[in-house]
């Protein structure tokens, strides 16, 4: 399984390495700086990298990258989610996933590293399990660790460990018992210059949080729940049942957790929830090109689309942009060329606008293409694909706890490209791939 894990910082630092088998060198990490040379985004070095004696599988979460060292073949996911569990992890217990966080809890980290692997293979990986067995750190544990010698691990074996529910801890009490449950989905896409969709699929997630006492049973039931396909479910959910049925019947966790996670590949299911008018132009001779560009909400029923922030990649014969924005700031960096506008909320009654002219290097010639704009945004309590919670029940308990849902829409990779559908000379393959997230 897994023999070694490497951490290394934006910078190509190794700055973190646990062995579980026997010690791999740090030069194995020469295959995968020589990838991350050849990538044009620190995101688009390949996940799985072979190398003449081992594999290098990687993830990389909060800028840094996260690379697990394999000397027999297994099958990459299931690698890919360990290391996201160890992410996910290190930010319950640090409250952030930052080199300056793990090396700050560097005895911690490493306590937390045994106890998920056992000899390279998962063991722990519950949040819950983990913090009976490894106390988070504390200001005060801290202190009397360093004055006493003693370490966060505990004393006794978790109760969830010899339970049949092993994500679960036994005697769970609460004063106020709540369970709230957050509906959140990515959209990534490709919108060509007219606004057509190339391509587009949502990414979508379930995440829990429940403090309920004792040991209670709930199901969890959608409106349209043929909605979603390629689903990942925690190891509560009864499986059988949702093939069945398609309801969520699981015990949960104590905690926050992800119950599922889910897909909307079929283009027809995406709405796109903006849109943008844009006309970018350089004339041959000119010194000056013109930079238009206007924002609108699209299919939001309503809701409005907040945290819009607009970038784009200008190509490198423009020394200024003299722009005008009708709400937000921008800004241009005129050595990386990368033009930022930070629209902040859309309102559909003024559509926020951005224009002026761009100053171009003198004799320079005109640039083979427009650049693409990429989108960031949010759309509160609304899922893009429609997805809707119909009910929560709860068995086992006497109680009534109270319960809430949420939604929200984010944007993912959200390109808006300078070509008109069908393309001349250029290959659709590659726009898809540069939305193309490995999960």
């Amino acid at each position: 399984m897994i023999h070694s894990l490497f951490l290394i910082n934006a910078s190509g630092d190794i700055f973190l390495e646990k062995h579980w088998k026997s010690v791999v060198s740090r030069s194995v990490c020469d295959y995968f700086f020589e990838a991350q040379e050849r990538a044009t985004e620190p995101e688009n070095v390949p996940p799985v990298i072979p190398t003449p004696h081992h594999y290098l599988i990687s993830v990389l979460r909060h800028h840094i990258y996260f690379v697990a060292v394999i000397q027999s073949e297994v099958p990459p996911l299931f690698v890919i989610e360990f290391l996201h569990r160890v992410v996910d992890t290190f930010q319950d217990y640090f409250g952030v996933c930052t080199e300056a966080a793990i090396k700050d809890n560097v005895v911690v980290v490493y306590e937390l590293l045994e106890e998920m692997l056992d000899n390279g293979f998962p063991l722990a990986t519950e949040s819950n399990i983990l913090k009976e067995l490894i106390k988070p750190p504390t200001i005060l544990r801290t202190m009397v660790n360093t004055i006493t010698g003693s370490t966060n691990v505990g004393e006794q074996l978790p109760t969830g460990q010899l339970s049949v529910v092993p994500w679960r801890r036994t005697g769970v009490k609460y004063t106020n018992n709540e369970a709230y449950f957050d509906v959140v989905e990515e959209i990534d896409a490709i919108i060509d210059k007219s606004g057509s969709t190339i391509t587009a699929e949502i990414q979508g997630v379930i995440d829990a949080c429940v403090k309920l006492t004792g040991m209670p049973d709930l199901t969890l039931s959608f409106m349209n729940p043929r909605l979603l396909d390629d689903v990942s479910f925690h190891p509560c959910v009864r499986f059988k049942r949702w093939e069945a049925e398609r309801i969520l019947s699981f015990i949960p966790p104590d905690g926050n957790f992800r119950l599922l996670s889910y897909h909307v590949s079929s283009q027809n299911l995406v709405a796109i929830p903006v849109y943008v008018k844009h006309n970018i132009t350089f004339r041959e001779g000119s010194s000056q090109g013109r930079f238009d560009l206007t924002l609108g909400p699209k299919q939001t029923m309503g809701k409005a689309v907040e945290s819009v922030l607009v970038s784009s990649q200008l190509p490198r014969g423009v020394l200024n942009a003299n722009l005008n924005p009708s709400q937000g700031t921008y800004t241009f960096d005129p050595v990386t060329k990368l033009l930022t506008w930070d629209v902040g909320k859309i309102n559909p009654q003024k559509l926020p606008s951005l224009k002026g002219t761009m100053s171009l290097q003198a004799g320079a010639s005109k640039p083979d293409e427009n650049p693409t704009i990429n989108i960031q945004f949010k759309i509160q309590q609304m899922a893009i694909s429609g997805l809707k919670v119909n009910r929560l029940d709860m068995y086992g308990e006497k109680y009534k706890p109270f319960k809430g849902i949420k939604y929200m829409t984010k944007a993912g990779k959200f390109q808006i490209c300078p070509y008109n559908t069908p393309f001349t000379g250029f290959s659709l393959t590659v726009l898809t791939n540069q939305i193309h997230v490995f999960r």
